[in-house]
């Protein structure tokens, strides 16, 4: 199925030609993106390092997360929107750019591995929740889940460098 009709579509809407063909909108759009990206790594990594018992050791998984949460959730809105603004803008190019498919691909990886994690090891988080003894499953899923956000942002920042080579 081929694709490239869509692309171009993208880019030759409104929105997408506003963005490519403005002198402000594309670096904007990509320092909101940047800055919302931070935060969501930045809460992930703080309930991850929790989960491998590297750091805030003294306050409970269920109270790190509640805090947490909010800010990771509403900032992944926030680079899920302007990335998603950003790709319209160059559809036809990102989609050949094997370092977005790669960073697209570690997004899902990360979001399977949070779902995992919630269906299965989050449902005894009361057996573990307070004390420093986390289940080899929560242990698995904070590592996997550095792991992850690390590689997006690896493959996020070799679109910057590649973008436009693989057309």
């Amino acid at each position: 199925m081929d694709l490239q009709p869509l692309w171009e579509a993208l880019e030759l809407s409104p929105v997408g030609d506003f963005i490519a063909s403005s002198a402000w909108a594309f670096p904007t759009i990509e320092s909101l993106h940047v800055i919302a990206l931070v935060m969501v790594i930045g809460t992930v990594a703080i309930m991850d390092l929790r989960l491998l018992g590297l750091a805030s050791k003294a306050c409970a998984v269920t109270e790190l997360s509640r805090e947490t949460l909010p800010w990771t959730w509403g900032a992944f809105v926030v680079a899920a929107i302007t990335g998603t603004l950003l790709f319209v803008s160059k559809a036809h190019i990102y989609v050949k750019d094997p370092w977005f498919v790669w960073k697209l691909g570690f997004l899902v990886l990360a979001g399977v591995n949070m779902g995992v994690f919630h269906i299965f090891t989050w449902r005894s988080v009361r057996k573990w929740d307070a004390n420093c003894a986390i289940p080899l499953g929560g242990k698995i899923a904070g590592g996997l889940s550095l792991l992850f956000w690390v590689l997006v942002v690896f493959c996020g920042r070799l679109i910057g460098f590649t973008l436009g080579q693989y057309e």
